[in-house]
């Protein structure tokens, strides 16, 4: 184990852009975009995914300065910990792993049952096992190549999502014939069958929820910094490129889907994606995709078992968790905490095997909610940061990075995000988030002021980062 217990800074700025990516970029656009149109209409579609966007820039912005001042892998918590209360961080730091931990094992499900379209008579179990253990070898082995890993996931989807684009503009203004049409659709599927909003807006509001949370993801540049080799410089690049690529490629594949087919057929498709490539006569579109999908689904997957890895890491160099899981292998990894985030991860698996009615939907719904909160508490903990940052003496002009429009952009992505999470309690079918959500918080508070603080109380409040000792002084 290595002496220091420091993180070693190995992440390139290509490195922490794609890592960005591959943990929003997965089922959500490829798979569940027709459903968005479906249930929004194609206009309703468009302003929930641009209102989405506009609260994920406002949200990045703010981590964008948090995370240039004090580059630190369990971000977000660290920040909430600092600036907010140690208690919320403690909160914060539960709310994200869960979060990522359940989406691990939700991830290997999909791809099980993916591949399936190959090999229809292997055991669903197998397919999660083989992939788990590569997801485990990758990210065992050293941050480097879990980078690299994450670099080539992510840039088979980028390059999908751009021919996608092309080739859909393509045929909705009479470029390319797909099969089975004689004209192209031009903006005909969005005025006719019920026009723009064709389910009102209360549809939009439904659809606008989760859309927010197919957003989640962006938020892993806050964790990448802490292993930047130049956060500086890496992260501001990230956090622009990063916010305006995912808005574009998911609101001109959404713009794409709307136009090509009526809205209440797009709801009844899979996958847009794989109908596209099929009627523009794309051989083995199929199969294209359904590798597409594939290697978009293990890109998230393993997204999310580095930022569980890093949070347990970060919150046992915190004194807040045992510090087991602050050890660091040769390599520079905290394996401790991937072997248990891996194994949490594998047993949410098997409760949405065994109980995909009761557990498992419990084990959602937090990690939806949990999503919300954390984006609330970064935009929290940049109004709080700044504050604190000049009242020890630090000048506005000092900051590398700034979040514009201070205090307005953490001031709109604060209430933004709470409208999210009080919106959850008007919708029937998304209560269970608030009914689990809400008592899982309450129980992280509870158990940080009986056990935590009392436990490690001079730790966590003197665990300062050099960083931000340097700024202070």
């Amino acid at each position: 184990m290595q002496q220091n217990n420091q993180l070693k800074r190995e992440l390139k700025s290509r490195h922490v852009f794609m890592i960005a990516l591959g943990g929003v970029i997965g089922t959500g656009l490829f798979l569940g975009s027709g459903y968005t149109i479906g249930e929004a209409g194609p206009g309703g579609a468009l302003i929930a995914y641009l209102f989405g966007g506009f609260v994920m820039y406002l949200t990045m912005l703010c981590l964008g300065e948090l995370a240039v001042r004090l580059p630190d892998a369990g971000s977000y918590q660290t920040y909430a910990t600092k600036y907010i209360s140690p208690s919320t961080g403690y909160m914060i730091g539960w709310m994200s792993w869960l979060n990522w931990a359940v989406t691990i094992g939700l991830e290997l499900i999909t791809v099980s049952i993916l591949m399936k379209r190959w090999f229809p008579d292997t055991p669903t179990w197998i397919w999660c096992v083989v992939f788990a253990v590569i997801l485990f070898a990758i990210n065992a082995s050293s941050t480097r190549s879990f980078a690299e890993v994450e670099f080539w996931f992510s840039s088979i989807k980028v390059l999908t999502i751009i021919v996608f684009i092309i080739l859909g503009l393509a045929a909705m203004f009479g470029l390319i014939e797909m099969k089975g049409s004689h004209s192209a659709p031009l903006f005909s599927n969005y005025f006719d069958h019920g026009g723009l909003f064709p389910n009102g807006l209360i549809a939009i509001l439904i659809t606008m929820i989760g859309v927010n949370y197919s957003f989640q993801g962006t938020e892993l540049v806050g964790i990448a910094a802490g292993e930047s080799e130049d956060p500086e410089k890496n992260i501001p690049k990230a956090v622009n490129s990063t916010v305006w690529r995912i808005l574009v490629f998911f609101v001109l594949s959404i713009f794409v889907v709307a136009g090509l087919f009526p809205w209440k057929e797009a709801g009844l498709l899979e996958s847009p994606f794989v109908v596209v490539f099929d009627k523009i006569g794309i051989p083995y579109a199929a199969d294209i995709m359904n590798f597409v999908i594939i290697t978009a689904v293990l890109s998230v997957a393993n997204s999310g078992l580095y930022a569980t890895t890093r949070m347990l890491w970060s919150m046992s160099n915190k004194g807040m968790i045992h510090p087991v899981f602050g050890k660091l292998s040769k390599r520079g990894v905290p394996l401790n905490a991937l072997i248990i985030s891996m194994a949490v991860g594998c047993l949410s698996l098997l409760s949405g095997i065994y109980a995909e009615d009761t557990v498992y939907l419990w084990l959602l719904s937090i990690a939806g909610f949990g999503a919300v909160v954390v984006w609330a508490s970064i935009a929290l903990s940049n109004l709080l940061g700044r504050k604190q940052f000049i009242k020890e003496g630090g000048k506005v002009s000092e900051l590398k990075f700034k979040t514009p429009l201070y205090p307005l952009v953490p001031l709109l992505s604060l209430f933004f995000n709470t409208v999210v999470i009080v919106s959850l309690a008007f919708i029937p079918e998304q209560r269970m988030a608030l009914y689990c959500g809400i008592p899982f918080m309450i129980m992280c508070y509870a158990y940080y002021y009986i056990a935590v603080k009392r436990k490690s109380k001079n730790t966590i409040v003197n665990t300062i980062p050099v960083e931000e000792k340097k700024i202070s002084i």
